[in-house]
């Protein structure tokens, strides 16, 4: 039976969803135009917030990606029919991707406290590609950046550093 409180769950969830939807699909150019109308042009919070979208759509799309393989893991996991040995590589799977994602957060936040920039970490295997919001980035800071990443690890690991 459909009650009052069902109905209305469902009416927000909805309207949420759609919203969020809406948001992802919205072309970046109309959004930084808005932005950029309610702010003064020369006011910096601009090029802070157009520095930053970089770096936060990366991690929207990465999360909505490692969401989507996780929901993937967790109905192998939930199957009846999968066999165990399916089930313990699905396990594994979820474990490692919440430990690269843990890995990846440490790694932004250590970059940003010690080089002051803002970075997005994806980790995949043994590399590692870190985006650095910067104008220009020397080589030489591209290298303490690398050798910085590098010391937390016992093995070698192959680390590329990007500037948008």
């Amino acid at each position: 039976m459909v009650n009052k409180k069902n109905i209305w769950f469902l009416t927000l969830f909805s309207l949420i969803i759609v919203l969020s939807v809406y948001y992802i699909t919205m072309p970046k150019e109309l959004l930084l135009s808005n932005l950029k109308s309610t702010f003064n042009d020369t006011d910096s919070s601009n090029i802070n917030m157009e520095e930053s979208s970089v770096i936060d759509v990366l991690k929207l799309e990465d999360k909505e990606k490692s969401d989507k393989e996780k929901e993937d893991l967790k109905k192998i996991l939930t199957d009846s029919k999968a066999s165990i040995d399916k089930k313990n590589e699905a396990f594994d799977k979820m474990k490692n991707l919440d430990i690269n994602t843990t890995e990846e957060e440490n790694i932004s936040k250590h970059v940003k406290d010690e080089f002051k920039y803002d970075t997005f970490v994806k980790i995949d295997g043994d590399k590692i590609k870190v985006i650095v919001v910067a104008d220009k980035l020397d080589t030489k800071t591209a290298n303490k950046i690398m050798r910085f990443i590098q010391k937390d690890y016992d093995s070698k690991k192959y680390i590329t550093i990007e500037y948008k």
